[in-house]
């Protein structure tokens, strides 16, 4: 008799691991709770349902026919403009950040169509949490290292172990570096050696360093900014000196093809 053939290990190869499933899910959990800025926004969006559903009985067959086609209408453009932004967005930053933006826009437009005064409270809500709290910025730090403006000057002027240092100058304060906070991590975990290092400078915290390195914090502000040092002097820097940025124009394949990361990683692997 001929042997048995082992089972094949292709299905549980190919499978998705559940437990990778279960921590996103509590990731996503523990973001909703322990940040305002996502706690107070569910608690909005959630409490259309309830009321909604406490005030259906005072509708007409009529008016409940068409407020229900109008909400459908609503979640499919919603859910056809956050995949288009899925497939756009390079950063879950600027993901979350515009389909908010979306969903707050279809919910003041169905309020309106139940009740102008529904509508108004719903952009009064959203008025306060925009003034007093903000989306929280990407926490990691990939292989780039937090700088204060003297350990970078140290860096730069008494030098170190790597040759370059591509700088984020960017304040947690503002939208567009939170948007982008995620850009250089990344970018440092693949880039990352001997010869080039990665850091990021919170203007934020030390503003009075912007003049030093001829960066503006007016209206609008040139954050963030990435500057490459090679012995201690400035090679290149995006966006330019006198140029204000769009978030949008920041993405991992355009800082490394300025900053040519391409080639100093080839050149850190050649020996150069």
């Amino acid at each position: 008799m001929g042997k048995k053939a082992k089972p094949s290990n292709n299905n549980n190869e190919n499978s998705i691991n559940p437990i990778e499933y279960y921590d996103i899910t509590m990731n996503i959990l523990f973001a909703i709770v322990s940040e305002p800025y996502y706690l107070f926004h569910f608690l909005t969006f959630f409490s259309y349902f309830s009321i909604r559903l406490s005030t259906s009985h005072l509708f007409s067959d009529q008016f409940a026919g068409y407020l229900l086609h109008r909400e459908f209408q609503a979640i499919v453009a919603f859910v056809t403009l956050a995949v288009v932004k899925m497939v756009k967005e390079e950063t879950w930053d600027g993901f979350i950040a515009d389909t908010l933006v979306f969903a707050k826009l279809f919910l003041v437009g169905i309020s309106l169509v139940v009740d102008f005064h529904l509508a108004l409270w719903y952009m009064l809500t959203f008025l306060v949490i925009y003034l007093f709290t903000q989306q929280p910025a990407y926490m990691g730090l990939g292989s780039a290292t937090q700088l204060t403006p003297l350990q970078l000057e140290s860096l730069l002027t008494e030098g170190g172990t790597s040759r370059f240092w591509l700088v984020e100058f960017r304040s947690s304060l503002s939208s567009s570096c939170i948007r982008t906070s995620r850009v250089l991590p990344e970018l440092s975990i693949t880039f990352s050696n001997k010869n080039i290092s990665f850091g990021v400078v919170d203007l934020g915290l030390f503003p009075n360093t912007a003049a030093r390195f001829g960066i503006s914090l007016g209206v609008p502000d040139q954050l963030p900014t990435y500057i490459l040092f090679e012995n201690a002097e400035e090679v290149s820097r995006f966006p330019d000196m006198h140029s204000a940025n769009k978030s949008s124009d920041i993405t991992k394949k355009c800082l490394c093809r300025h900053f040519e990361l391409d080639k100093h990683l080839l050149d850190y692997i050649g020996g150069k």
